[in-house]
Formats: structure tokens, C-alpha cells, sequence
């Protein structure tokens, strides 16, 4: 070996990004789908693979996330700064101390109003025989002591630091081992310090999630169709209140807020493509009074639609 960079190491890669166009989801095992609040982004990504194991550490930014975690894994999720702000999981939301697990096919929702430091460790397979909470179609989040999640959080950072150093090419696997057995340790003590909290209830409460699942399956189906809340509500068979209710609770705010957010997100990604014409699109998704929906997509993107156009034609010249 010539230099300290042929020195073997478990595999750690950095992604980052400074805007929102360019951001893609790096996680192995989850299938993502964001809605950003912000254009301008300062997020990173760090993936540690090790044998049986991926460690991800995310600096995230303002956004909605809907996300399903492919089969035979599980997931272990927290945040890793001590913000004052929570984030809304699964139509929840309290700055307590928290884990989130989630096995193979589970899905969560969550609204993340700031730049936040997000961690995540999936395991492969399926954990089953460690006594851990089990889930079924959706996410469940525990509330655990502050002592439960100061370990955790020590045993991430301390397993991604180490990773970054060489390691003798003899010592990779069996330190690779050492340090997966050693995040399934801080898990089992996370677990152990579950805290009961009733604010819990609500987030893992998988008859009001496939609500709000059916609602949103419903609703994205087409996008550029007007969406009416009596036509939605008979279709899935609820009361107008009890869907309003169910949308606000996971999504922080109201349908029609969403849904408008959502589309004009999705228009940028169109012009982005090179798009025949900004008329077109928005029209396509529904905008059909052009001054309003100029004017909304320049306050939430800080730029004209007909500059995201340009700068989409740019790139594919």
C-alpha cells in the first residue's frame, strides 16, 4: 500500500447538496419521496456500509417526507441535535427525547420545519429475536429517557468517527462485527428505557395512518384533476370532517395547502425537464389562473417558472 488512502476501511461516503434540484436520496432499503418548503438547501448525507448493517447521518432541510422501507430490514431512526423544534412524525410531533423502528414494508410521514440532524441505522435482516417493538404497515415511535438516547447517539457518532480511520486489512471484518454489535447494544438500552407517553398513541396508531395513506393514494393519483373534499371523502367512505381532520394531523396543514404545494413542486421538476411551455404545465397540474400561480411559485422557489424553464433547456443542450 503506497499511501494512507489504500489503507482498507469499512465503506463511508459523503453526498451533499446546496440545492433542492439536486438532492436525491442516498438511503439503500427506503423508497423517499420529499416535498421541499425551501429551494436553497445546505444537506448532507454520510452512509456507512458494513456488513449486515447501513449507518446513515442526514443534515436535512425544511420539507415533507413520505417513505417505505423495502422488505426484510429494519429501521432505527432519531435525531441527533437537541433543537427545540419537532419534527411531525406519523401526525404526531413533541421535543421529547424519541426512537423510531420500523421493519420491512413499513411507511412513515413527517414534516420537518427546519434544518435538522437526522440519523437512521438499518439493519439487514430483519431483526426478530432481541425483544425490540414490533410494527407492522407503519413506523412506531417510542419516547425513551434522555440517558437511553445520549447513548445511542454516542455509539453512532463513535461507530462513524472510527470508520473514517484506516484499518489493518486483517482487523476490517471482525471490527466491522464488533461495531454492529455494538449499535444493536445501544438499541436494546434505548428500548429498555421506553418511557410510557401519550402522546405516543396517536403516531402509532395504524387505523388513522391507512387513512391518511388512502387519502394521499387518492389524492396523487392525478394531480392535475381539481380535487373536491366531498368527491375524496365518498370515495374512501369518511366523513368531510373526519378526512380533514386525518390530512391535518399528518401533514400540518390543510388539504388544499398540501395539495398546492405539492403541485407546484411538481411543476419545477417538469420544467426542470425541458418542458414545452410554463403555460402548459401548469395548466397540466391544474394552475388555471397563471398571475396567481406565477406569483406562488416565485415565492416559493425565488425564481420565475419561465428561469426554471431556461435553466432546464440549458441542461440539456
Amino acid at each position: 500500500m503506497n499511501s494512507i488512502d489504500d489503507v482498507p476501511r469499512p465503506a463511508l461516503n459523503t453526498f451533499r447538496f446546496s440545492d433542492v434540484d439536486e438532492f436525491r436520496n442516498a438511503i439503500r432499503g427506503l423508497n423517499f419521496e420529499f416535498t421541499p418548503f425551501v429551494r436553497k438547501i445546505s444537506a448532507e448525507q454520510t452512509i456507512l456500509s458494513l456488513p449486515g448493517c447501513d449507518v446513515n447521518l442526514t443534515r436535512a432541510f425544511p420539507r415533507v417526507v413520505d417513505a417505505q422501507l423495502v422488505g426484510n430490514c429494519t429501521a432505527i431512526g432519531l435525531t441527533m441535535d437537541d433543537l427545540n423544534v419537532p419534527i411531525r412524525f406519523n401526525g404526531s410531533q413533541r421535543a421529547r427525547p424519541a426512537v423510531v423502528i420500523g421493519t420491512g414494508g413499513a411507511a412513515y410521514t413527517s414534516i420537518e420545519e427546519v434544518q435538522r440532524q437526522i440519523a437512521s441505522v438499518v439493519f439487514r435482516p430483519e431483526v426478530r429475536d432481541r425483544g425490540w417493538p414490533p410494527t407492522l404497515t407503519s413506523f412506531k415511535i417510542f419516547e425513551i429517557s434522555a440517558a437511553g438516547l445520549h447513548r445511542l447517539r454516542s455509539v453512532v457518532r463513535e461507530v462513524m468517527s472510527e470508520a473514517s480511520k484506516p484499518i489493518e486489512a486483517s482487523e476490517l471484518s471482525l471490527k466491522s462485527a464488533a461495531m454492529k454489535e455494538s449499535l444493536l447494544g445501544a438499541v436494546d438500552d434505548a428500548f429498555e428505557s421506553v418511557v410510557s407517553a401519550r402522546w405516543t398513541l396517536h403516531s402509532n396508531d395504524g387505523r388513522n395512518f391507512k387513512i391518511f395513506q388512502d387519502i394521499n393514494t387518492l389524492i396523487s393519483e392525478d394531480l392535475s384533476q381539481p380535487m373536491y373534499s366531498d368527491e375524496i371523502a365518498r370515495k374512501l367512505g369518511l366523513s368531510v370532517r373526519t378526512m380533514h381532520d386525518v390530512v391535518r394531523r399528518y401533514r400540518g396543514m390543510s388539504l388544499h395547502r398540501y395539495l398546492r404545494l405539492r403541485r407546484l413542486w411538481l411543476v419545477r421538476r417538469r420544467l426542470l425537464a425541458g418542458a414545452d411551455s410554463v403555460k402548459g404545465v401548469a395548466l397540466a397540474f391544474g394552475f388555471w389562473h397563471l398571475s396567481d400561480f406565477s406569483r406562488s411559485y416565485r415565492d416559493q422557489f425565488g425564481e420565475t417558472p419561465s428561469q426554471t424553464l431556461d435553466r432546464g433547456r440549458g441542461h440539456r443542450r
